[in-house]
């Protein structure tokens, strides 16, 4: 089953796109990331990516390099994502989400008088996002469960474990990796993992660190570095 019924492979995807380069935020394949628009020059990229063919890349920006004239280095793996909802708030903000399509490599920048930035990008090396449940049978999801499990009773937290329970399994890894607390550095590992399997054992163990440096409730954070 095709990802989108716009995209069906890496050949249906732009030569390039506009960037959302925001630290922390998370899109993978099938899943939503809502967006509380307000910076001017991002308003005009959803402007035009309405007008247009409804695309945004998600992509964090790589701190441990130094800026130069053009803004912020970025990772080199995003996630391009469709604009499935729209609203417009009273004060000028827009409320989107995006719905990713499928992981993309982050090429050279275009040159452009857009107030946003666009770069080249290459879908190539991730044609199995494209279909849904790739992966899933060689998913722990016990063990995902668990480790969920003990991260809402350690920080006390309540779950609707109906809704979990009828999940997909992608939809479920998918969906707790995009809404995991962790840093950028986990994010991005979470993004790049190899395949479901990968990315549900990252998070495991991402979460497993977490606790572990939570002994009497302190708040530590885990680390890749």
């Amino acid at each position: 089953m095709a990802a989108h019924r716009f995209h069906h492979s890496p050949d249906d995807v732009p030569e390039a796109a506009p960037v959302f380069p925001l630290s922390g935020a998370l899109l993978l394949p099938r899943a939503e990331l809502p967006l509380n628009v307000f910076e001017p020059r991002y308003l005009a990229m959803v402007d035009d990516a309405l007008a247009g063919e409804r695309v945004i890349v998600m992509v964090q920006p790589d701190e441990s390099k130094p800026e130069d004239d053009q803004g912020p280095k970025l990772f080199q793996v995003g996630c391009l994502g469709r604009l499935t909802q729209f609203a417009e708030t009273g004060d000028g903000r827009y409320l989107i989400t995006l719905t990713g399509i499928c992981r993309v490599r982050i090429g050279e920048e275009v040159a452009t008088d857009t107030p946003y930035r666009q770069f080249r990008i290459d879908a190539t090396p991730y044609g199995a996002d494209f279909e849904d449940g790739v992966g899933e049978d060689e998913v722990d999801r016990s063990a995902l469960l668990s480790a969920l499990a003990d991260f809402l009773d350690a920080n006390k937290l309540e779950a609707d474990w109906d809704g979990i329970q009828q999940a997909g399994t992608e939809t479920l890894v998918n969906a707790l990796s995009c809404m995991s607390p962790y840093g950028a550095l986990e994010k991005q590992a979470l993004l790049e993992a190899r395949d479901l399997k990968e990315r549900s054992e990252m998070l495991i163990a991402i979460t497993q660190m977490m606790l572990a440096r939570m002994p009497g409730g302190d708040d530590g954070e885990p680390s890749l570095q």
